[in-house]
């Protein structure tokens, strides 16, 4: 008996200093576990205080630095500004300085371009360059609308009804006669930009609403039959990419060194003014396919 006693009192002395494999055998009163949790939820409050307080920090050392930045930055474009505001002349004051770039256009824009239109030859020629760049944002434009309002999944019929006038007789009458005028006087004002006033931006706007009316008054299927998702993409990026590759060669060489390969022709004919027709083209495609594509996207979500 004593020796069972003993045996029991060890075994006893030996769980009380193992506090753990009570707990996981869950043998420890709710009483004696209570400690030990509240230490535990004490060490994980001051651990997230810990981390919240080191965020704020972080926080507050961005917006600080951020600050700085901001107004070193307004700073300088302030100065800039007035710094160009003062370099300008007083209104109603000629100055030859700034009146030499215009000059240069007015004089030499014909013999230099080959196009009448001063106004395409300084954007198509002169400033090619910033053309371009103008071209891309609109691609890119497009691009954002597209990843913003892309439906993945196709429409369900009947959920479009309420913006369906393809039912409308007088529209789709009147649209047989109308939209093909429309269409064709974007292609004349694109193709004679380098002759009279319009180009590619104008004669590609008129385009683009051209083909707008035709999906609004025949419907999808029709407009997607003119113009499909694959075409759409294989177009535009063949019109950029001829743009792009056209004025290259000028860009690093300079101006007119194309002359031999695309002559400037008779100025006042069609064929004319060395590349600004075909840039005028590529031009408009851009500009015509981005606004149809923008409409389309805000209609269905999708260009077919």
């Amino acid at each position: 008996m004593t020796i069972k006693m003993k045996i029991s009192d060890r075994l006893k002395r030996w769980l009380e200093e193992s506090p753990d494999l009570l707990e996981d055998a869950g043998l420890i009163s709710e009483e004696r576990d209570l400690p030990r949790e509240v230490a535990r939820r004490e060490q994980h409050d001051s651990d997230r205080i810990l981390s919240e307080g080191a965020r704020s920090f972080d926080r507050k050392k961005f917006r600080t630095a951020y600050g700085i930045l901001a107004a070193v930055a307004a700073v300088i474009l302030i100065g800039v500004l007035l710094t160009t505001v003062a370099a300008l002349p007083r209104y109603g004051v000629e100055n030859e300085r700034m009146d030499e770039v215009a000059d240069y256009y007015i004089e030499h824009a014909l013999e230099d371009t080959g196009a009448v239109n001063i106004v395409a030859g300084m954007i198509l020629d002169y400033r090619a360059f910033d053309t371009l760049g103008e071209s891309f944002v609109l691609f890119t434009a497009l691009n954002c609308v597209l990843i913003l309002l892309r439906r993945d999944e196709p429409e369900e019929e009947g959920d479009d009804d309420y913006y369906d006038l393809t039912h409308d007789n007088i529209l789709r009458k009147v649209g047989l006669v109308v939209i093909p005028s429309v269409i064709l006087f974007g292609f004349y004002v694109m193709l004679n930009g380098h002759l009279s006033p319009g180009g590619g931006f104008s004669g590609g706007a008129v385009v683009g609403a051209g083909l707008i009316l035709l999906s609004v008054a025949f419907g999808d299927a029709v407009s997607a039959r003119v113009i499909t998702e694959k075409g759409f993409r294989i177009v535009s990026g063949a019109a950029l990419g001829f743009y792009c590759l056209a004025k290259s060669y000028s860009f690093y060489t300079g101006a007119n060194h194309l002359e031999s390969v695309v002559p400037l022709g008779t100025p006042g004919s069609i064929f004319s003014a060395g590349l600004i027709l075909p840039l005028d083209i590529a031009v408009g495609i851009v500009v015509s396919l981005t606004m149809y594509g923008i409409y389309r996207m805000f209609r269905k979500g999708s260009l077919l």
